[in-house]
Order: C-alpha cells, then structure tokens, then sequence
C-alpha cells in the first residue's frame, strides 16, 4: 500500500465517524490550559481534571499562581505524577509569564518554550487549541500509533521527526484535528501493550495488524 493511500483511508475514516474533537483537559482560559498541559505530562487527562478545580480555585490567575510558593501548589497537585518538579516548574512558569509577558501567556513556539516546563509537545498543543494555529503535537500516543500503524517509518524514532513526518503528509486543514484523532485512538484503542485490533475500524490500512494477522 502506498503511503498516500494509507494516509487517505485512515483521514477518511476519522474525519467520517470522528466528530471534531479538541483535548479532553478542562480548562477557561489559555492560562488554564497551559497549567492543565503541564500537569498531563505522563499522567492521565482524568486525572488532572480532578485536581484542577481546586488549584484553579486556589490559583485563578497566572499573577497569583506566581505569587505562591512550590509548597503552595504541591498539596493540590499531590496525586499526578512528579508532584514536585511540576510544582516547581508551575510557579516558575506564572513568574516568567508576568515578568517577561506582562501576565498573558505567549502565543508562539519560541516564547512558550522559553517557559520553565515547557516543551515541544505543550508549547504545540497550547499554539492548535488555545491560539488555533496549525501545530501537531506529538506525544506518547501519537509516537506509538504513527509508526504502529504506518504514517511515518520506524526510522521516525524521536517525536520531533514523527511530527514533521505527519505534517509532511497531512493536509494543512486536518494538521490540528489529526493530532487528538491518533491520540484518542491510542487512548482507546491502539493501545500500548495490547492493541484492540478486533475493535479498530482501521485495519486495512495499518502495517501492524497486516504482519500480526500472517502469524
């Protein structure tokens, strides 16, 4: 199967069955979500959706997330993982935003990655849903489901070259939407350890399932 091809039936599927989807983080504004990415980083959306209500609550504005202390916030965040280290790149971050961006998070590549805590991965997620430019970020899930399936070669082996595969071939409309419809699908069904192929409407076009079925 050709690339093209299997690009065009995996888009197809999604954008056919798939409403328009954006993250599964809760948050009001890009400041929000900006803490919210950041608390994700190996830690499931759920459970950073229970503990932002209070932290938002306790915190609900970057001048007064700045203002506290990394004891502060770590009693709210206390149950994601790398409680710690995020408390601290939390606080470093709100102080950087109001002494370099006078209290509005920035909105482009270099100043959001200039932030303490902040990588690729978030500063692209924060550039397609906070400020709706054309980002692909690329985590765990989209890394693992791309090359399973067959987007990008085995030789895209870190997520900076599965992202400029993706965006190599996907059309500049779809670059946004294509980011949460892999990562949903590696969420739920293109699993890490045991891939639901019995429930993947994708099959035909996926290099996995086609070398598993001959075994």
């Amino acid at each position: 199967m050709k690339k093209s091809e299997r690009y065009k039936i995996v888009l197809d599927y999604f954008k056919t069955h798939v409403p328009p989807v954006e993250t599964e983080l809760q948050y009001g504004s890009p400041y929000e979500l900006l803490v919210a990415v950041m608390l994700s980083a190996q830690c499931t959306d759920k459970r950073v959706n229970m503990v932002t209500p209070a932290l938002f609550a306790a915190f609900p504005t970057v001048e007064s997330l700045a203002a506290a202390t990394e004891a502060d916030v770590l009693p709210f965040i206390r149950s994601v993982s790398y409680p710690n280290s995020k408390a601290t790149h939390l606080v470093a971050m709100a102080r950087k935003v109001c002494a370099d961006y006078g209290g509005e998070v920035p909105d482009t590549f270099e100043a959001l990655t200039s932030l303490p805590g902040v990588g690729r991965k978030t500063a692209n997620v924060m550039l397609a849903v906070a400020f709706g430019r054309e980002a692909l970020a690329v985590d765990t899930h989209v890394y693992r489901v791309s090359r399973r399936i067959g987007l990008v070669p085995m030789t895209a082996n870190t997520p900076f070259k599965v992202e400029e595969e993706l965006k190599r071939n996907i059309p500049h409309e779809l670059v946004v939407p294509s980011h949460f419809w892999i990562l949903l699908h590696g969420r739920y069904i293109c699993q890490a350890r045991r891939p639901k192929c019995e429930e993947c409407p994708i099959t035909e076009a996926c290099k996995y399932f086609a070398s598993h079925k001959k075994q």
